[in-house]
């Protein structure tokens, strides 16, 4: 089941650099995202040096992959850097208001969908299109069982295809996250009118029924509440350091500015 986001077009720079540190080689297919993810660790793996956390002679990775001694400056460095502060009692009532359908607890969606996979050389505006041309058909036919189960059945890349694209009854649980957060915590019925981005590709969703579970009191969700604002405050300053370094740096074939990488998500 849907456990990564959509993978853009590959990038056509040769050879992206940060501070005339390769990232990549000349032959090396890479996509964008991987690329800024590159670009952000060979930043702190850098910064990491200049504080004299990482020793000099420290190598840089073709392939992104650096050594663990990096991996744990890097983690000492972003300890010393960012300053998270701690969510105030009235924030997290705040959000908890504010979001009380992600606290809730046996809520189930009955669904199913249309896979576009987005697979290794894959043209993703062409992808995109199928699917965008798939989702307003479906949409147009929106009732109707057999229209879109025959269309799943002809098109989805997903085993679930030749049952009609049906994956049953699903808790938040048994989905990856971004595809999770797409169904969860609302109260839409029928086909959704957006495409849905997972690691696994492009989803036209119909959500056939709906099961709201049960609403959880602040005092039960506190702790949850509180991770998760602690949660969006790091990514928040860690995305705001990566910024600055990216700012002072060189950088050749790539644009770090306000980047969203795994880093960051």
């Amino acid at each position: 089941m849907p456990t990564d986001t959509l993978t853009p077009p590959v990038s056509d720079i040769a050879v992206a650099y940060v501070n005339g540190v390769a990232l990549n080689r000349p032959d090396e297919v890479v996509t964008p995202d991987e690329l800024r993810q590159r670009g952000c660790t060979e930043l702190l793996r850098q910064a990491a040096q200049v504080a004299g956390l990482l020793a000099d002679d420290d190598a840089p990775s073709f392939d992104g992959v650096i050594s663990e001694l990096a991996a744990q400056a890097i983690d000492s460095l972003i300890e010393q850097q960012l300053k998270v502060p701690e969510p105030s009692e009235e924030a997290c009532r705040r959000h908890h208001a504010a979001h009380q359908g992600t606290y809730r607890t046996g809520e189930k969606v009955r669904v199913r969908h249309i896979l576009f996979a987005v697979t290794p050389g894959v043209d993703v505006v062409a992808l995109r299109k199928r699917a965008e041309t798939a989702l307003l058909d479906v949409r147009c036919h929106n009732g109707d069982m057999d229209h879109f189960a025959g269309t799943a059945r002809e098109l989805s890349n997903c085993p679930s295809g030749a049952e009609g694209g049906d994956l049953g009854w699903l808790s938040a649980s048994d989905c990856a996250p971004e595809f999770a957060r797409e169904l969860f915590g609302h109260i839409e019925v029928g086909v959704l009118p957006r495409l849905v981005h997972s690691r696994f590709g492009l989803h036209v969703v119909e959500v056939l029924e709906r099961e709201p579970g049960t609403a959880q009191p602040f005092e039960s969700v506190r702790g949850a509440v509180t991770m998760s604002l602690r949660q969006q405050a790091y990514v928040t300053a860690l995305r705001q350091y990566l910024r600055l370094l990216a700012g002072a740096a060189r950088l050749e074939g790539i644009d770090l500015d306000a980047a969203d990488t795994p880093l960051v998500q």
